[in-house]
């Protein structure tokens, strides 16, 4: 089975997420929902070398909420690197843009775990470009 048609749309859909919840004032309940994307033992290394747990992303995502106007993700190269046969790894290259202009350019590699037919983030590995 080569189709990770699936793990592409949950990287893209993810993205569209994670910008509107940066980007846009939200009900707080909406985090608990982004929240349901990530695996409880979820772990990520971040383009500067911190490691974040589950915890950490919330915490993260919590501070951040609604703070960042103007702010865009756009995404480009998904590839699938291997289907498991309890989910996928892939990687993509990310692109952020806020209202000042900032940007930053990574590539990132995913590691996903499908529990219950659910596709969750176990695993998130970014470099900055």
């Amino acid at each position: 089975m080569t189709d990770f048609t699936e793990y592409f749309d949950e990287v893209i859909q993810a993205h569209v997420a994670i910008e509107k919840w940066l980007a846009e004032e939200q009900d707080p309940s909406g985090l608990d929902h982004l929240l349901t994307r990530f695996s409880p033992q979820f772990s990520m290394v971040s383009p500067l070398g911190r490691v974040l747990d589950f915890d950490a992303l919330n915490e993260l995502f919590t501070l951040a909420g609604g703070k960042k106007l103007g702010f865009r993700i756009e995404l480009s190269e998904l590839r699938g690197i291997a289907l498991h046969d309890t989910g996928a790894t892939v990687s993509y290259r990310e692109q952020q843009t806020d209202a000042t202009g900032l940007h930053s350019d990574r590539r990132s590699t995913v590691v996903f775990e499908q529990v219950d037919g659910k596709i969750l983030w176990r695993h998130l590995q970014e470099t900055f470009c």
